[in-house]
């Protein structure tokens, strides 16, 4: 149901559509965005504009930008960046928090699993030919072992809600997830232009990341040296996360490295310096698996280092994420995960999946064929927005286009009913809109499970837009995880106490 909730202020003309982050159904803002909206409605446009230009100019100061592809060639742009934060109530993310940790310990679980006893196979929870056929499966992996039996080093998780208000998992990211450069850097640009906004609330701090990152990558040195060597290896600067590959190397203080700066010797991985070859003990890749390694997997890769899977298989080198690690990433498998929790955990899943047709299944396959305009269908190892057909908003020629490549090959597509993601206030033109927005909490898994308070909240931009991804047009916002309670009101003049 659509209702204008104002008629004046900054929130003039703002409408509720489903569900919205700050205003409850009879149109209050919800308790723990109170402070936020009574601050909002002091706000000149003016006053508006100019804090928003000035969050642009920071971010482009400070280099805060991705790539663009399929636009010819690959254009470097500035991440929009909307400057009114999403709440996080504590008692909300407590919950997320557990969630987060319990899935991510079923897919590390599944992942070790599937390449060793193969367990979940032979009981037939999931059926073998989804994972072995899986784009993401590596046989070479089968039986090798990783420092700690962990996988899933850094993984990031997109949730979104329903009209409902329900949190629901949308994807898994267990290969090289991207974007906490982004949380990182909006909550810089907001203590910048914001402060005012910033300080009325107790939000729980995210500048220890880095060195959570740092800790993380430790556990899973294989040496057992006192100051194990860490680096970052990149494909490169043209690749689209090189702004997050270099940020985060030079906030943990590590080298950043691409295949042309290694090579391997006698059984371990060397990092070419001025001071002659430096032993490598652990390598945060952000390159893709059949790209590490020209001798084992593709032959005509140049960003990898001959011979790095043999450091592996030697048990010298400690990767993350681990090899293989992309067949949790296949949205055909997407749809076991709550039994992979199940099954590995022995307990109820804390976080459910958006319903998934699998179209391998005849019977789904039709029904999904009969309703390609009401559905979302999307490649099983798409990203980026790219590849999928959204059906309301689809064209018959494009349905009809789907329609064929599904009857060719099942396997490679899943769909999903057309959720109306929730929406948030946004400054577009000069006023505050409703947008829709999705989350992508990151998680650390080595010597223990850290969840950074929040994540990247992404923004679509175009007015009734699903599609939030950066190349789609989509921006960010800053994420606030509160801690305790809200500040509280003056019920009769609307001040925060303390003011």
């Amino acid at each position: 149901m659509n209702r204008r909730v104002f008629d004046a202020g900054p929130f003039d003309q703002y409408e509720r559509n489903g569900f919205d982050e700050m205003f409850a159904e009879d149109g209050r803002p919800r308790s723990h965005y109170g402070a936020l909206y009574n601050r909002l409605a002091t706000l000149s446009t003016e006053d508006m504009e100019s804090r928003h230009h000035m969050a642009d100019l920071v971010m482009r100061r400070q280099g805060i930008t991705f790539t663009v592809y399929g636009r010819g060639e690959g254009l470097e742009q500035i991440i929009p960046f909307d400057p009114i934060p999403r709440l996080i109530s504590s008692e909300e993310w407590e919950t997320l928090e557990r969630g987060l940790e319990q899935r991510v310990r079923a897919l590390n679980a599944f992942v070790h699993d599937v390449y060793h006893d193969r367990l979940i196979l032979k009981d037939r929870v999931v059926p073998a030919e989804l994972v072995v056929g899986a784009s993401g499966y590596q046989r070479e992996c089968v039986g090798l072992r990783v420092p700690r039996d962990i996988y899933i080093h850094i993984s990031g998780i997109d949730l979104i809600r329903d009209e409902n208000g329900q949190f629901l998992v949308l994807e898994d990211n267990a290969r090289t997830p991207s974007g906490v450069s982004y949380v990182l850097n909006n909550r810089h640009v907001m203590k910048q232009v914001f402060p005012f906004l910033f300080q009325q609330y107790n939000v729980r701090p995210i500048d220890d990341y880095p060195a959570n990152l740092l800790a993380t990558l430790r556990a899973i040195d294989p040496s057992g040296r006192d100051d194990p060597t860490v680096a970052v290896m990149t494909p490169g600067v043209y690749n689209s996360a090189y702004f997050e590959h270099s940020f985060l190397a030079r906030q943990m203080g590590v080298e950043l490295v691409e295949g042309r700066d290694l090579f391997f010797d006698g059984g371990y991985v060397y990092m070419k310096t001025t001071r002659g070859p430096r032993r490598v003990d652990v390598l945060y890749r952000r390159v893709d698996d059949r790209s590490l390694d020209p001798l084992a997997f593709d032959r005509t890769s140049v960003l990898g280092v001959a011979g790095l899977y043999g450091a592996l298989r030697a048990g010298n080198l400690g990767l993350a994420n681990a090899l293989g690690t992309g067949v949790c990433d296949d949205k055909a498998i997407y749809p076991f995960v709550p039994e992979f929790v199940r099954y590995y955990l022995r307990e109820e899943p804390i976080l459910g999946n958006v319903e998934t047709f699998r179209l391998t299944e005849p019977s789904q396959r039709q029904h999904v064929l009969t309703n390609l305009e009401k559905l979302v269908v999307k490649a099983v190892d798409g990203s980026g927005g790219y590849g999928m057909l959204i059906g309301p908003a689809s064209t018959k020629a494009q349905r009809e286009e789907f329609a064929r490549k599904i009857e060719a090959d099942p396997r490679r597509f899943i769909a999903q009913p057309t959720i109306s993601l929730s929406q948030h206030p946004t400054f577009v033109d000069g006023r505050l809109e409703g947008r829709h927005i999705d989350l992508r909490p990151f998680v650390l898994f080595g010597d223990q499970v850290r969840v950074l308070p929040g994540g990247l909240t992404r923004v679509a931009l175009p007015k009734g837009s699903l599609v939030v991804n950066s190349s789609q047009g989509g921006g960010t916002k800053d994420t606030w995880v509160l801690r305790g309670d809200p500040p509280e009101q003056n019920e009769a003049t609307g001040e925060l106490q303390g003011d």
